[in-house]
């Protein structure tokens, strides 16, 4: 029941985590605009991929998560 309880409070400050980077996404003008970040846009079509930005927070949440494992 432990791994359950340790499971369930990861998946909610993830969640929490999530909810403010949508609140607050637009208020940080360098998130999703980096160099690298693949923008394609056409007379009516417009194809947006933040590889660049979903590189950079992966490796934070990896650095994060690892900090936190180590015991």
């Amino acid at each position: 029941m432990e791994s359950i309880g340790k499971l369930l409070m990861i998946l909610g400050l993830v969640l929490v985590g999530v909810g403010l980077l949508l609140l607050f996404g637009s208020k940080l003008p360098w998130l999703g605009k980096l160099p690298g970040d693949i923008i394609v846009e056409r007379k009516n079509f417009t194809f947006y991929f933040p590889i660049t930005t979903s590189i950079l927070i992966s490796l934070l949440l990896s650095l994060l998560l690892w900090f936190w494992g180590r015991k």
